[in-house]
Parts: C-alpha cells; sequence; structure tokens
C-alpha cells in the first residue's frame, strides 16, 4: 500500500506466444522467465497483490509456485489480435470480485521485461504522491538522429533541425511497455491510460523487452553479468606487459562491468588506463584498496601483481570474491580460486592451478598480423629483451652480430625500465645498421619484419611463435629458465641463462641460423603449429567452470546455515 492506496500488479502471459514459442515459460538464465516479473512485484515495499491473466495451465502453476495468483482469461481474451486493455480490465474485476473490495492503483508488469528492478516499480508508484497525476508510464532516453517518411510528397525528411552529436540532441522518450500504472478510475476496457501522464526514465538495460530471440540473447547477457574489479599496476621496473594483459582480457568482456585498481604510487598504470577510457580507482594502501572493493561489490576479482601473500588473498576470500590470479608463484595462490601461468611451472597437485601455453592472450594487434614469410636472406634482426634487461643482454646480443659479417638491419627496442639507454646510443649511434627504439606501441610490425629475433624467455616469446619468426633466446634469470615451452620442438633455439653463455656462442649460432634456410623454415613451421589465438576463450571456460562450483558451495552452505 502506498499511503492508503490499494495497489494491485497484473502480469498478462498467455501461452500461445508467436516470435519465441512458450516464451514465458522458458528458463532465462536458469528461471522462467514469468518469474521475474512476479518476483520483482513481490519485492515491492508497496505492492498488496501480484495476480497473473492467463489462459494457459502451465503458466497459471509456475505463477502460484512464485507466489503470485492467478485469474483465467476467456477465449476471447486470449487470441494474437487482443489488446492489453480488456485483458487488464478483465483481471482487475476479477481480482476485486475474489477481494471484495476495490484498488486505487493498477499497475500492469509485462513479463517480457525481465530486467526491470523493484526499485522502478517502486518509483513509479511513488508517482502517485502527486495527486494530479492520472498515469505513470516507463520509458527510456532513445534520442538518435531519426527521419520521417511523407507519403503524400513521396519524401524522406529528418526530425531533428541540426545535425548534432547525439548527447546534444533533446530528450526523445520510447515506451518500454515494462510499467503502464494507473489509478483505477482510469481502467476500462478500451483504455487504460488518464489525461495527465508521468514517466520513469529506466536504463537501457532495464528497458529491453523480449519479442525476439536477439532479444532473449541480450537480455540473458545481462542476466548474466559480473561486476569484475582487476588489480593491476605498471611502473618502469616491471613495465607494462601485466596491464596490457589485463587490457586485452577487459577489451573482450563486453556484457560484464570492469573496474581497474591500481596503485597511485604508480603513475604510468594510471596514464595507461586513463588514456584507454576504462573506469579506474587509484589506493594508497591495502586498507584503501578493500575500502574500495567493498564499496564497488565485485563478483570476481582478478589480481595481476605477481606474487600474492597467504593473507591478502584470504581477505579476498573472507569477503566473499572469487579470486583470480595470473603469474603467481606467492603463498597466495595456493588459495586463489583460481591461477593462471602461462610462462612457469608450479606444483601440478594444486587443482586450482592452470599453466600451459593455451592460456597466453594475444594482445589484439597480433590476431590480425599475418605470419611472417620465411626468405633465403637474413636482411633484418630484432633485438629485444623486454622492460628492464637487468643482464644487459642487449648489448651482448648486438656485440656478438657485429662480430660476424652481417650486414643488414639491426632494430634493438628496449623498455621504461632499461638503465642504460643513453650509454647504449652513446656506443652505437655511429653505426648505420642499427636504430634503437624505447616502449614501442607497435611491437608486432618490428617482429613481423624481422627475420630473426633475440629474445629472453619472458611472454613476448608466444607473441613470436604467433608470427613464426626464428628466434634465439637467451634467460634472464633462472625462473625465465624454467620457461618449459621454450625448446627446439616449439620453434626456439633456447641457448639457456644469458649471463652465463658466451658471445661466442651466441655469435656461433647466429651465423649457422643465418647460413641455414632449411633450419629457419622447420622453426617457423613448428611455431606456426601451436595455435594462441584461443586463451581468452580457454581461460574463461576454466574461470566459468570454477565459479559455478564456486557459487554451488556457497549456496549449499547457505542451506546448511539456515537449516541449521
Amino acid at each position: 500500500m502506498f499511503k492508503n492506496n490499494m495497489i494491485l500488479v497484473v502480469i498478462p502471459a498467455r501461452g500461445g506466444s508467436k516470435g519465441i514459442p512458450r516464451k514465458n515459460l522458458r528458463l532465462l538464465d536458469n528461471k522462467p522467465l514469468i518469474s521475474y516479473s512476479i518476483g520483482v512485484a513481490k519485492a515491492s515495499q508497496y505492492v498488496d497483490d501480484v495476480v497473473v491473466t492467463t489462459d494457459d495451465s502451465q503458466i497459471a502453476l509456475i505463477a502460484e509456485k512464485f507466489g503470485a495468483s492467478v485469474v483465467r482469461r476467456s477465449e476471447e481474451l486470449s487470441t494474437d489480435e487482443a489488446l492489453l486493455d480488456p485483458v487488464i480490465h478483465d483481471a482487475m474485476i476479477q481480482k476485486e470480485k475474489m477481494a471484495f473490495d476495490e484498488y486505487d492503483i493498477v499497475i500492469t508488469l509485462q513479463p517480457t521485461s525481465p530486467l526491470i528492478k523493484t526499485q522502478t516499480l517502486d518509483e513509479a508508484i511513488e508517482k502517485f504522491d502527486d495527486f494530479g497525476l492520472d498515469s505513470v508510464i516507463s520509458v527510456v532516453d532513445d534520442r538518435h538522429l531519426s527521419w520521417g517518411y511523407d507519403e503524400n510528397n513521396q519524401r524522406y525528411f529528418p526530425n531533428y533541425i541540426e545535425r548534432v552529436n547525439r548527447d546534444d540532441l533533446p530528450k526523445s522518450f520510447r515506451e518500454t511497455g515494462a510499467i503502464l500504472a494507473t489509478r483505477r478510475s482510469f481502467v476500462h476496457e478500451d483504455s487504460r491510460l488518464g489525461a495527465n501522464i508521468g514517466i520513469v526514465e529506466v536504463s537501457h538495460e532495464e528497458s529491453v523487452n523480449i519479442e525476439t530471440f536477439q532479444d532473449w540473447w541480450m537480455a540473458e547477457n545481462y542476466l548474466r553479468k559480473k561486476r569484475i574489479a582487476i588489480v593491476v599496476n605498471a611502473y618502469n621496473e616491471i613495465g607494462t606487459s601485466y596491464i596490457e594483459r589485463c587490457l586485452a582480457i577487459a577489451s573482450k568482456l563486453v556484457f560484464h562491468d570492469v573496474l581497474f585498481l591500481t596503485n597511485e604510487r604508480y603513475q604510468l598504470g594510471v596514464d595507461i588506463l586513463s588514456k584507454f577510457n576504462y573506469s579506474h580507482k587509484t589506493y594508497e594502501d591495502s586498507n584503501d584498496l578493500f575500502d574500495i572493493l567493498s564499496q564497488y561489490g565485485p563478483h570476481i576479482v582478478v589480481n595481476d601483481i605477481q606474487d600474492t601473500s597467504e593473507e591478502y588473498v584470504s581477505a579476498l576470500n573472507e569477503k566473499g570474491y572469487f579470486v583470480v590470479n595470473f603469474e603467481d608463484l606467492g603463498m597466495g595462490s595456493g588459495i586463489a580460486n583460481v591461477v593462471f601461468d602461462d610462462l612457469y611451472e608450479h606444483d601440478l597437485s594444486e587443482s586450482n592451478v592452470f599453466t600451459d601455453h593455451k592460456f597466453f592472450i594475444l594482445r589484439d594487434e597480433f590476431y590480425y598480423q599475418p605470419a611472417k614469410i620465411i626468405t633465403n636472406e637474413v636482411k633484418q634482426v630484432l633485438i629485444a629483451f623486454g622492460e628492464i634487461d637487468s643482464n644487459n643482454l642487449t648489448e651482448k646480443a648486438i656485440d656478438s652480430i657485429l662480430s660476424t659479417n652481417y650486414e643488414g638491419r639491426i632494430d634493438v627496442i628496449v623498455g621504461l625500465g632499461y638503465e642504460r639507454l643513453e650509454e647504449l646510443i652513446s656506443k652505437y649511434e655511429s653505426n648505420p645498421l642499427i636504430q634503437i627504439y624505447r616502449d614501442v606501441s607497435n611491437i608486432s610490425e618490428f617482429m613481423f619484419k624481422a627475420d630473426i629475433i633475440f629474445s629472453s624467455a619472458n611472454k613476448s616469446i608466444y607473441e613470436i611463435c604467433s608470427l613464426g619468426v626464428p628466434t634465439i633466446c637467451l634467460c634472464q634469470d633462472n625462473r625465465e629458465e624454467s620457461h618449459a615451452f621454450v625448446t627446439r620442438n616449439n620453434g626456439f633455439i633456447n641457448l639457456g641463462l644469458g649471463e652465463a653463455v658466451e658471445k661466442q656462442e651466441i655469435t656461433d649460432q647466429f651465423i649457422a641460423l643465418v647460413n641455414d634456410y632449411e633450419l629457419r623454415l622447420d622453426l617457423h613451421e613448428k611455431m606456426l603449429s601451436i595455435d594462441l589465438r584461443y586463451g581468452f576463450e580457454n581461460i574463461t571456460s576454466v574461470v566459468e567452470e570454477e565459479y559455478r562450483k564456486f557459487e554451488f558451495n556457497k549456496r549449499l552452505k547457505r542451506h546448511d546455515d539456515e537449516s541449521f
């Protein structure tokens, strides 16, 4: 009841829907479509009675199961041609006869609008606080550059005065059909609207009205939408590879809400997220981070911050978040829900850890970059040892190449964390063969143009593999040495720990590779035999399965607690 007004919600649901057969009974995200509107009405703080008007006994059974009363409509009111006005009037009259009373406000709530919120329904009811208001309808802002057609002159004409951006157009409302509320005195067999009409504006999500299978697909995706918090940082010492992976993930999460969280100390990460226009917040310390998480209320927390502590992940678990970590060899990895590591081997007895190249996510630029074509002559070499190159393998590789009679181009790319840039430039600036770059944005172009690449055993070897460019690998540390993917069987010449390899060995291997076309072709073919295009899909498949288990266990625990 709202301010002494008795309120009836009528949900019209016949069995003979044509566009989507048996639509009202179909399971939408594991619940009958009609159950959503019943649930919204019953959760209202103002609604007194909820009734479903139907001609179908199965719909009647489901409606009662979800807590609504049911009235049967006549055959005449159940045809394709029947309008809603007489249907709602009939249901109201039947219900009033049962209650021996009259309602003050009658609301039509369409079962085909499953995304409408109880808060929106209550907002529509509260509009009747204005005694001069007769009816309230739900609308969505649908402004756009629209055109009309003049039948008499057979010509099209614009429904606007000036071509401007959509946001600069005046609001133009479209009825969603979800809610039509009206005072009892205006509910007739041929009308449900009074003269003075108010509106309640809804979001585009709430405006979805299921008439086609495309509408159904959209509604189901909205219902399955998750709030995902991604905790990641970028700064010179670690580079941008972690945040680039998270950006690649976020770009594919089109039906989910994503919020990036990055430490305010690292301006590089903030700048990158601002550039890409993703929603993001900065945190000062762990307490601040958890405050932001509590406000956002994520379903899933993704950590791409290297090794996590048991204390940190345990705190996330206690909040009820589903925790996904990347490249985590810390103590927290053991209690995260899922850990993905495409680079390093874990204790495979841990059921929550998934390690394999199939979980690597290529950056977008590598999806549309063609594979390398191997030629007899080597004209271009790329040297790229990652963000930091603490062992200065870059210089070691350059010197090894220059000790040969190679006369082709040498592209050198160093990261933001490389500390010897000025020395490097000073040493080689007089050599016309060498071009030095820092932190390029189109690394795939450099890789594609190269005939041979020198690289460490970091994530870039997967990107190299996707293009099929013969590569000599020098590992930066023991952790990289454990990267089992960098083998001859996968198309790589791995010389082991870079600082322990003599320059002469690098020189000899380079000369051998330059002079052996068949070897380069063999390495190329082995690389291209590995499909790296479905990393996101493989990760999603695992997360969805583990999340279902996670939700099931939560429901089971709630049931046990209630039973106890």
